[in-house]
């Protein structure tokens, strides 16, 4: 009995197998646009199944599916499309322009999601959204794009520093930037030569989208580095169909965004005399006079040089061509894409040449098995700048009195002891200081389809960078003058590889449970060589190698590495579309931290409920609503490679060799935490014509990665610690409108904001106040990292012109000792918020675009005012606001008597502090598109002019060249760089420029 109902269930199993499979038939149709356009690249998957396929360039699909299922068609920017299965065998599709993302695919940590199913914040700029955005570094085009990320470029230096803050700032003296991840891989960002920026080696043009993951849901599964957020980065892909190419050239114009106003040669002379006779010396003022003027006379205003202007390059600008292909069959697919960019900055002897090149490569070598590599070179070459602490930097030449001629009469270059102090235009002709980078960013990936719900992917990637460096100062330059010409070779080598590997598993039951799964494990090793030569002597300054270099004066070689391991795990579950579960967690360990914490565990978990898809949910103006909450654990790694371990270093000790003590071990070091919950919403009115999101957010990091003091009789100085606590607390919002959308005329409007309150909680052993003698930046418990603390100023005492500072914390009593003024919070280098606001508009052919970007509530430290806004304290060339100066009894002004050499007002105090606040003209694109009957004549498939204008306007209140700015020779280290927020020392002024293209497609 038991073997004929076995034989039966057989049986009808074969027969419902062979009924399933004659219900299968092949479906055929096209997919077009709402003009009736074919939509090549459009995705069409049989929904609950992993069966898809993408349009060919006519926008034809075939795909196998059974009655009664459900074809899903999407496209990027299109509303998504259904349609049931019935008796034909042909579906063709018209998919209407979406008003929303909601639809949008984003990138989340190893896989893809819908926004509309997201639990966690991430926000999103795609590629055509700073398309031709004339800047070397792409992070600078996401200004003002996307709330809660803060972008600030140091100073106008072509290829430097960028500070990207996601949500604040974490730590005290470890890493504040962002994980980035390209393709998968984890990219190298730090341990570059000088201030090179080495995301400068990314090409734009070969970006799809950045995902940012803010909070802890969408970052903690990069779990030990995701506690500044996490920068996704995904490059483009061919798609299946006939090969496109597309070329573009752009030739743009830069000049300083704001100058600087300085007084003329009478005035200066003016001031000048005026300091010398308050301080009974104007003989000596006299003589420095003649010493200063050369071969004119002062007495006459012969010379008048602007100094400012020598500093600037007035060929500034950028040449930009870029060629990409893209294209393939439903087999394999590619895209090619190849840059090169010419920049000239805005400061002399400051320039960047890219050159770069990507190839993507996807096959499909059978139904379950897909592979792939991406490839990426590029070769940059810059000529570099010093510190802006230098008298070498061009800006410092501003200090030279206006009185010198540029040149003697033998047209020699005018240098000391005429010229004030060091004249650098000396570096332009007998001087070369450059940076040659080569960078490979490249990966493969395998994916094998398991079964329908299951598939593995493995992914190995390497990030090579090489890096040579080469100086040589003349013996007329201020570093070779003494010693006949100095020199100096430095290279570096960073090799970086990652393998990820991961299995992904989607299912979906009786079509409301809904479940995805991924898990795996990652490692990653990166290691830095670096090695320098130095020499002196050199017979004549036309040979500048250290070959020529009778003296070899120096020399040295590092090794550097650190590795992590990491195993990850995130699962997603969605009932009815309306119910949505996301738990994630990552176990990291890091040969970073001590022997007893090598591992941590950093989980995370998220909900949402999409109200809008209750049966009770009746709104005829709002269509979409989602509450959603997040809260979860992030870490951060981002501190020596070395901090843990006790460290011996070489020495000698009559003539032999030995070991000596370095660093102090702390076998106990472990990660920097940060707990942070999220609480948002997300909302759509008239068809999502009106969307947003607005969330709220709480970031506490404990363990704090601290340098503390440790007792000398240690033998040490310092220690990596874990003490302290830090907060940030925040509101975000986002608002997106298609505004106005006709078959004429479309105009579509965002805008977003964001307030973060940053807080010391706790320092282990109370305040920390680790002011420089020039600047004031502090770390005190209850206040915001980086607060200026110091003296009040008052102005001058109108009895006398002495400086005057408050004595007393509540400021009703006056001192003119600056040793003697009570030592107060003066103000904040971090904004109280930031803003854009984006507007796009097309009529016909015609498309112009707007982005305003906003910082607002921070307060910027003018470090150099000591110097040239001093009231003639000494012989450096000073702002004009110093002519109201006090000079009379009762005279009512800000600036103290001039005294030349006493140093009257000229100390750290918040006379030299302003209002950092500025709302900036960030980008206008203006563009025209050929009409169809004029491509087909050219027989080309798209062409398009445009003009294009970065950092066209500014309003501020700022008193120095620009308020986006941070001194770069401050950021010595983690701490250094973390502290010393907000502060202008000679610091060149963003470019502004004018750029004008045409892009024409194939």
């Amino acid at each position: 009995m038991m073997v004929k109902l076995r034989s039966m269930l057989a049986i009808l199993l074969v027969f419902m197998g062979y009924v399933g499979h004659a219900q299968q038939k092949t479906i055929t149709g096209t997919v077009y646009d709402a003009e009736n356009q074919p939509l090549s690249g459009a995705s069409v998957a049989v929904r609950g199944t992993n069966v898809n396929t993408l349009t060919n360039e006519a926008g034809q699909y075939s795909i196998v599916a059974a009655t009664g299922q459900v074809l899903v068609f999407s496209y990027v920017g299109f509303q998504s499309e259904e349609r049931t299965v019935d008796q034909s065998n042909t579906v063709n599709v018209t998919m209407a322009a979406a008003f929303s993302d909601l639809d949008e695919v984003v990138v989340v940590g190893y896989g893809t999601t819908s926004r509309a199913y997201l639990t966690g914040n991430v926000a999103s700029v795609k590629s055509e959204d700073i398309a031709n955005v004339p800047v070397p570094n792409f992070t600078q085009a996401l200004q003002g794009r996307m709330s809660g990320v803060f972008v600030e470029s140091s100073s106008g230096k072509v290829g430097e520093g960028v500070k990207v803050r996601i949500r604040g700032t974490t730590s005290v003296s470890g890493g504040n930037s962002p994980l980035y991840v390209i393709d998968g891989i984890p990219m190298t960002t730090s341990g570059t030569l000088g201030y090179s920026n080495p995301l400068t080696d990314i090409n734009p043009n070969d970006i799809e989208t950045f995902e940012v993951l803010k909070d802890a849901s969408a970052a903690a599964i990069y779990g030990a580095r995701g506690a500044n957020g996490v920068v996704l980065i995904t490059t483009k892909s061919g798609a299946a169909g006939r090969t496109k190419i597309n070329a573009s050239f752009q030739r743009g114009y830069s000049d300083p965004t704001r100058l600087k106003e300085w007084l003329n040669a009478e005035e200066y002379v003016e001031l000048f005399l005026e300091a010398g006779e308050n301080v009974d010396d104007r003989e000596f003022v006299e003589n420095r006079l003649n010493q200063y003027s050369g071969h004119s006379d002062w007495r006459t205003g012969e010379t008048d040089t602007d100094w400012q202007d020598q500093a600037f390059n007035s060929d500034a600008g950028m040449h930009i061509v870029n060629l990409s292909a893209t294209g393939g069959n439903e087999k394999t697919q590619f895209y090619f894409g190849g840059t090169l960019d010419k920049t000239k900055g805005i400061l002399i002897r400051n320039d960047l040449e890219k050159i770069s090149g990507r190839l993507n490569l996807t096959h499909h070598a059978s139904d379950y098995f897909t592979l792939g590599a991406n490839f990426a070179l590029t070769r940059i070459e810059t000529n570099r700048l010093p510190g802006d602490n230098a008298f070498s930097n061009p800006i410092q030449l501003v200090a030279l009195a206006p009185i010198t001629p540029v040149r003697d009469l033998n047209g020699e270059l005018y240098d000391r002891p005429t010229t004030t102090y060091y004249n650098n235009l000396v570096d332009s002709e007998n001087a070369q200081w450059g940076i040659t980078s080569f960078r490979n960013i490249s990966n493969a990936f395998g994916e094998l389809k398991l079964s329908k719900n299951f598939k593995l992917r493995s992914e190995f990637g390497i990030d090579l960078l090489t890096q040579n460096q080469e100086q040589f100062f003349g013996s007329r330059t201020q570093s070779g003058e003494s010693t006949d010409g100095y020199a100096a070779s430095a290279w570096t080598r960073i090799f970086n590889y990652t393998t990820n590997n991961y299995l992904t598993y989607n299912t979906v039951v009786n079509d409301v449970h809904y479940i995805e799964a991924v898990g795996g494990m990652s490692f990653q090793k990166s290691a830095i060589n670096y090695t320098n030569v130095t020499g002196e002597q050199f017979p004549t300054d036309d040979l500048r190698t250290i070959a020529s270099a009778a003296d070899i004066t120096g020399g040295s070689s590092t090794l550097n590495d650190f590795s992590f391991l990491s195993y990850f795990a995130r699962a997603n579950y969605r009932f009815a579309d309306k119910y949505l579960f996301t738990l994630s967690g990552r176990f990291d360990g890091s040969s970073r931290f001590g022997q007893n914490n090598k591992y941590g565990f950093f989980p995370a978990a998220s909900a949402g409920w999409i109200v809008s898809g209750e049966d009770f949910f009746e709104n005829n103006v709002m269509n979409f609503l989602k509450l959603k909450a997040s809260y979860g654990l992030t870490g951060n790694a981002e501190i020596g490679n070395y901090d843990s371990f006790g460290l011996y270093g070489a020495t000698s000790y009559g003539q032999e060799a030995g070991l000596s003590p370095s660093q102090i071990p702390n076998p106990d070091l472990e990660w920097e935490k940060t707990a942070q919950f999220d609480a948002g919403i997300e909302f759509g009115f008239f068809n999502n014509r009106l969307s947003g999101e607005v969330d709220y957010y709480h970031k506490a990091t404990t363990d704090l990665l601290l340098n503390v003091p440790v007792p000398s009789t240690s033998g040490y100085l310092e220690q990596t610690q874990n003490i302290g606590e830090m907060s940030n607390k925040g509101v975000e919002v986002t608002l997106n409108g298609a505004i106005v959308q006709t078959d004429g005329f479309q105009w579509n409007s965002s805008i977003n904001f964001a307030r973060n309150v940053n807080r010391v909680e706790a320092l282990g052993g109370g305040d920390i106040l680790t002011p420089n003698s020039r600047f004031l930046n502090s770390v005190i418990v209850g206040q915001p990292i980086g607060v200026f603390y110091g003296a009040a100023y008052v102005g001058a005492d109108p009895a006398n012109g002495d400086a005057l500072w408050y004595a007393d914390e509540a400021r009703t009593t006056t001192t003119n000792d600056h040793n003697a003024a009570a030592r107060v919070v003066l103000g904040n280098p971090n904004p109280d918020w930031i803003a854009g606001f984006n507007n796009s508009f097309a009529y016909k052919g015609i498309d112009l675009s707007f982005l305003f970007q906003s910082v607002y509530g921070n307060q910027i430290y003018e470090g150099g005012g000591g110097y040239y806004a001093a009231a003639g304290d000494w012989f450096d060339n000073q702002s004009r606001d110093q002519l109201r100066r006090w000079q009379n009894p009762n005279d009512i002004t800000d600036v103290p008597q001039a005294r030349l050499g006493e140093g009257n007002g000229t100390q750290a105090s918040s006379r030299y502090m302003s209002d950092g606040s500025y709302l900036r003209l960030k980008t206008l694109t203006i563009g025209y598109n050929f009409p169809t009957a004029w491509l087909q004549r050219l027989k080309v498939s798209s062409a398009r002019v445009f003009l294009v204008g970065q950092n066209l306007l500014t309003f501020t209140d700022y008193k120095g060249w620009d308020p986006e700015v941070n001194t770069d020779y401050l950021g010595a280290d983690n701490q250094s760089t973390n502290l010393y927020q907000g502060n202008d020392f000679y610091s060149a002024p963003q470019a502004r420029t004018f750029s004008f293209g045409v892009n024409i497609g194939f």
